[in-house]
């Protein structure tokens, strides 16, 4: 933590802001123009690249987490990717996104704070989740496919829902929390954007979807057992889980209600749920999502709606070759 309630410098902060001219160097620095800020850093990290030797350099790639190889085997990831984007929908796009997203992306569509995220020097972070970007993606096509209509700028979005994928290797700062959790990972993430159609037709059609996808990739790779934990944020959220289950019936899928969930609360709205497989008798997350607000933000609309969910390449592919 770089500062305490009250607002003054702690931790390791407090140690350093002594030797170089206190928090008003740190004020004057967050100030500057992007350009200009990206200027002094780049001389900055100049300067400090240029201290290092093969030496030192070897001894961080072995001791730093974010640079050392993953712990599950490439092949077995790789194999798992190839069956899921077999079973995807052809209405999802699969989309090569950038390994970078514009600064403040996570924390100002997330929430994310930005001591969790890996900054860089020229106004970008390393994606930490790619449905952030596919959110982007999302709100740049919605307002191409208005346009491209000739309806101007305060005609509603079309209706045709964005329909995206992509698999990405992600980043995250935050401490390891044990077993299974890694600084960088892969996920294989999907959203859907589109217009409130009333009854939340649109909320139901596309958990729906997203589900089903989930269901018959984890299949696919071997993992026949799926759970559906549904977490209601809201009376409306209520209302659309009731849908859900009604919609996959004919899903091989175990449906229940998490009302004890407390992660996500603050992220997603209305609600959330997390895709979970049975590994030798014990349920094991899988996949997580639900409805965020970022659709309604980044277009500046309160009738659209997005759905973003992820599943985690490197758990499914340990718990598919526990469970052959």
């Amino acid at each position: 933590m770089s500062e305490d309630r009250s607002g003054a410098a702690s931790g390791p902060l407090a140690r350093v802001l002594p030797g170089i001219g206190g928090m008003a160097t740190v004020e004057r620095l967050a100030q500057l123009s992007g350009s200009d800020f990206t200027s002094v850093m780049l001389e900055v990290m100049r300067r400090r690249a240029a201290r290092e030797t093969p030496a030192s350099v070897l001894r961080r790639y072995r001791q730093d987490r974010f640079v050392r190889p993953g712990a599950v085997p490439w092949w077995s990831v790789r194999h798992a990717e190839d069956l899921l984007l077999g079973c995807l929908p052809g209405e999802f796009e699969v989309v090569t996104v950038a390994p970078l997203v514009p600064l403040g992306t996570h924390s100002v569509l997330g929430a994310l704070s930005q001591h969790r995220v890996v900054s860089a020097v020229r106004a970008c972070e390393v994606a930490a989740d790619p449905t952030n970007a596919l959110a982007l993606e999302a709100a740049v096509r919605r307002a191409q496919a208005r346009d491209a209509a000739g309806a101007g700028s305060r005609a509603p979005l079309p209706d045709t829902p964005v329909r995206l994928a992509a698999l990405q290797r992600a980043v995250r700062a935050q401490q390891l929390q044990g077993p299974g959790y890694f600084a960088h990972f892969g996920l294989f993430a999907l959203v859907t954007g589109g217009r409130d159609r009333g009854g939340h037709r649109f909320e139901r059609a596309a958990v729906a979807e997203q589900v089903r996808f989930a269901v018959r990739g984890l299949a696919a790779v071997g993992l026949l057992q799926v759970q559906l934990a549904l977490t209601p944020l809201s009376a409306a959220g209520q209302r659309i889980a009731a849908g859900v289950a009604a919609d996959l019936g004919d899903t091989p899928v175990e449906i229940i209600e998490d009302s004890e969930r407390q992660a996500g609360r603050g992220y997603y709205r209305e609600l959330c749920f997390k895709i979970n497989a049975w590994v030798q008798g014990q349920p094991e997350e899988i996949g997580d999502g639900g409805f965020t607000d970022w659709g309604m933000r980044l277009t500046a609309n309160a009738k659209e709606r997005l759905l973003i969910s992820g599943l985690g390449m490197e758990r499914l592919a340990a718990f598919a070759s526990a469970a052959a």
